[in-house]
């Protein structure tokens, strides 16, 4: 007669418990997450007089009108567009200046090098509401006495951003080259190349991880920003954080519209993170590291 045995537990394997409690956490989480993007996406495929009345989980009848009158009820596309260009540059130009100040701080010694560091550390303890005047003031003055219109312009908004993203971007890829060893940086020069060709033929590719995790933060920020953009842009440099405010009058808000557009704003920012996601993680987590 033989007789079955179980299979014996490994010794390193996590408890049980742990394991039924790790479970019922992630599907919380899981819940809590997915249940309001449910929402909208239900809110957004209702007519106005559903969406407006008693809330029901399955809309009573299915309508893809927002989806076609959220550009018509406002100009999203434009909107759009500006966000576009403004997240898009303000990520790149983060990126630049941060792997320059970056390489610079990792791999050069020099005289206020700590000051700098720490200067730099410093600024994302300051809420961003501080800075607001100031920044109106300096662009309204620069307008006034040279002309350049950077109040009220996608260019100053960019530079608006950069001072935010700025610091964090450079500090996270002062981390990430340090752990990038600087004998391929000497082996690089022996074979030829000076310290620039030595940072894009070697450094930056090894660092292509920390550079999009620095990018998509960037992009990130820019994208959701709402203070700013409400004060530093006017009707022709509006932002999608910003824009969306349209869809709400004195005498009406079209949820349904706005559900639309929200969901319809997000594509950009979720595609670019599936996208993007093994370099991500891979980033912040050596960033974090060091």
């Amino acid at each position: 007669m033989s007789s079955t045995t179980a299979p014996r537990r490994s010794p390193t394997a996590p408890p049980q418990s742990f394991v039924w409690t790790r479970r019922i956490v992630l599907t919380l989480i899981t819940l809590f997450t997915l249940v309001p993007v449910y929402v909208m996406l239900s809110s957004s495929m209702k007519s106005l007089q559903d969406v407006s009345g008693k809330f029901s989980w399955i809309p009573h009848e299915i309508t893809f009108s927002p989806y076609v009158d959220i550009w018509t009820t406002i100009p999203l596309a434009r909107y759009f567009m500006n966000s576009l260009i403004v997240a898009g540059t303000a990520s790149i130009a983060s990126v630049v200046v941060a792997v320059f100040a970056a390489y610079a701080v990792s791999r050069y010694r020099f005289r206020g090098k700590r000051v700098f560091t720490i200067t730099v550390l410093s600024t994302q303890m300051f809420p961003g509401i501080l800075f607001l005047l100031p920044l109106f003031l300096i662009f309204v003055n620069i307008g006034n006495s040279t002309g350049i219109a950077l109040y009220g312009s996608r260019g100053g908004l960019i530079l608006t951003y950069l001072t935010f993203s700025l610091p964090f971007s450079i500090w996270m890829l002062i981390g990430y080259f340090d752990s990038i060893p600087k004998d391929l940086d000497e082996a690089a020069m022996v074979d030829g190349c000076g310290p620039l060709g030595a940072l894009f033929r070697v450094v930056v590719p090894a660092a292509i991880p920390g550079i999009v995790a620095v990018a998509m933060y960037a992009f990130m920020t820019a994208w959701g920003e709402v203070l700013f953009a409400s004060v530093m842009t006017n009707d022709t440099t509006r932002t999608l954080a910003v824009g969306l405010q349209g869809y709400s009058t004195l005498n009406d808000v079209s949820w349904n519209q706005i559900m639309a557009a929200s969901l319809v704003v997000s594509v950009p920012v979720v595609a670019g993170f599936l996208l993007l996601q093994r370099y991500l993680v891979a980033g912040l987590t050596a960033g974090a590291v060091k």
